[in-house]
C-alpha cells in the first residue's frame, strides 16, 4: 500500500489475492511428501497465483520474492520481516509468536463469555477502527484485511462499536432474549451427575 499520485494509495496487485486465499491444503503435485502443504505465496507471478509448497517454491519460484504463511490459534499470519518491504503494515497490530512479530492476514472473531480472552478484550482501551476487535497497543487495526477495508473506502470503512452485535454474532451466540436461547455466561455443567447402578 503505497502512495500513488495525487497522495491516493496505491494497493499491491496481489493483497487481495493473498487475503482472500485458502492456505495449508495440500499440494496435489506432492502428495506423498511430508511438507506438502501449501503455505507459500509468490508476489512476482501474475494474480491469482495459487499458494504452493515447499517442494514448488524450489522448481518454479526460485527467483521470485516468496512469502510463508503461518498458522496461530488456526489463523493465517505473516511475518513482519517478510512483507514490511513490500506493503505498508503501518497501523496494524502486530504480535510476537515464537520469537518473531507477526501480522495476521484477515480479521479474527471477536472472544465471547466470561474466559480470560473476553476479560482483556473489555478492559482494552484500544480497538480495531474496522471490526472493533480489541487490540493490546495503540494500533488501528487488528489485522491487513481490516487496513485493506480502511484503504479502499477511503477511511471510510465500516467501523462497529465494541459491544454492537452483528448478525453472525447474533447467531453465534445462540439466539436472544426474546426466544429463551440466551446461554448462560461462564462453565456450565454437562448435566446431573449420576452414580452408577449398583450390581445384583
Amino acid at each position: 500500500m503505497s502512495e500513488g499520485a495525487a497522495g491516493t494509495t496505491r494497493l499491491p496487485e496481489w493483497l487481495e489475492t493473498l487475503l482472500s486465499t485458502r492456505f495449508f491444503l495440500a499440494c496435489g503435485a506432492h502428495p506423498a511428501s511430508p511438507r506438502n502443504e501449501c503455505n507459500m505465496f509468490c508476489l512476482d507471478c501474475p494474480s491469482p497465483s495459487p499458494p504452493f509448497c515447499y517442494y514448488c517454491r524450489s522448481h518454479r519460484h526460485q527467483s521470485h520474492r516468496v512469502i510463508q504463511i503461518r498458522r496461530s490459534s488456526y489463523h493465517d499470519v505473516v511475518r513482519v520481516t517478510e512483507v514490511e518491504d513490500v506493503l505498508d503494515i503501518s497501523g496494524v497490530q502486530t504480535y510476537v509468536i515464537n520469537s518473531a512479530k507477526v501480522l495476521f492476514l484477515n480479521e479474527r472473531p471477536q472472544p465471547r463469555g466470561a474466559g480470560a480472552a473476553a476479560g482483556k478484550a473489555a478492559a482494552s482501551p484500544y480497538n480495531c477502527q474496522i471490526c472493533a476487535r480489541a487490540l493490546l497497543d495503540p494500533f488501528r487495526f487488528c489485522s491487513l484485511g481490516c487496513k485493506l477495508v480502511d484503504t479502499k473506502t477511503g477511511g471510510r470503512g465500516a467501523t462497529v462499536q465494541p459491544g454492537d452485535a452483528t448478525n453472525d454474532d447474533a447467531a453465534a451466540a445462540g439466539g436472544s432474549s426474546k426466544n429463551g436461547g440466551a446461554r448462560p455466561q461462564g462453565r456450565r455443567r454437562k448435566g446431573i451427575p449420576q452414580r452408577a447402578p449398583f450390581g445384583s
